[in-house]
């Protein structure tokens, strides 16, 4: 054996130490994707019954919302027409109303002017 083939031997051993010495990151890094994977997996099984939940969810708001908004026209369109009732009642009685008022002032200041005038 020569110097060259004891240095090729000391070489590959060493190679071989140091191929050893990178296998057990390596084989740790497989064991921390396999690991994040199968944690990405059951996130994914637990998230899906979630996002299926808040759609259904969403969706009964949306419905829900629909029909406030179904209520509100209505309660609008019956206040306009509480309004247009209320001003029709104002003008077909009100002007009338301040007449009689004016009317039974007038008559009462009159009774009491002539029952004043009738005492002296």
């Amino acid at each position: 054996m020569t110097a060259g083939d004891i240095a090729a031997l000391i070489a590959a051993g060493v190679f071989a130490v140091l191929v050893g010495l990178l296998a057990v990151p390596l084989l740790k890094f497989g064991r921390v994707l396999d690991e994040a994977s199968s944690a990405i997996r059951r996130l994914s099984d637990d998230v899906t019954p979630l996002i299926e939940e808040a759609t259904t969810t969403i969706s009964e708001s949306n419905k829900q919302l629909a029909r406030v908004d179904a209520i509100t026209s209505d309660v609008a369109e019956t206040t306009g027409n509480v309004r247009a009732l209320v001003s029709l009642v104002a003008a077909s009685i009100g002007g009338p109303l301040m007449k009689i008022a004016a009317f039974s002032t007038g008559v009462r200041l009159a009774v009491r002017g002539s029952r004043a005038a009738a005492k002296k």
